[in-house]
């Protein structure tokens, strides 16, 4: 077991909850003294606030500068591609 405490602020991980949970990306995007402010991009993306002693079954990795570029790329293309989708939809 883990805790959020051993994640750096505006650093991307693969974790899992719990488990017997599915593998989760997330951001670290604020720091307090006690907690952490934490994007996760689930379908839909979603914001939380964690304490930095609640555990973590497991912190996979933590993605390298390139890994996210190509990530973000990958992520934003469908968002694109759902944009136009619904344009579609309208028309």
């Amino acid at each position: 077991m883990y805790t959020y405490d051993l994640l750096e602020n505006g650093c991307y991980y693969l974790v899992k909850q719990e488990e017997d949970s599915p593998i989760t990306l997330i951001k670290v995007t604020v720091e307090t003294d006690y907690c952490l402010f934490i994007q996760r991009f689930d379908d839909p993306t979603q914001t939380e606030w964690k304490l930095k002693k609640d555990s973590l079954f497991d912190i996979i990795e933590c993605l390298s500068d390139e890994a996210v570029k190509a990530w973000e790329e990958h992520y934003n293309a469908e968002d694109e591609y759902s944009e136009e989708e619904e344009e579609d939809d309208e028309d």
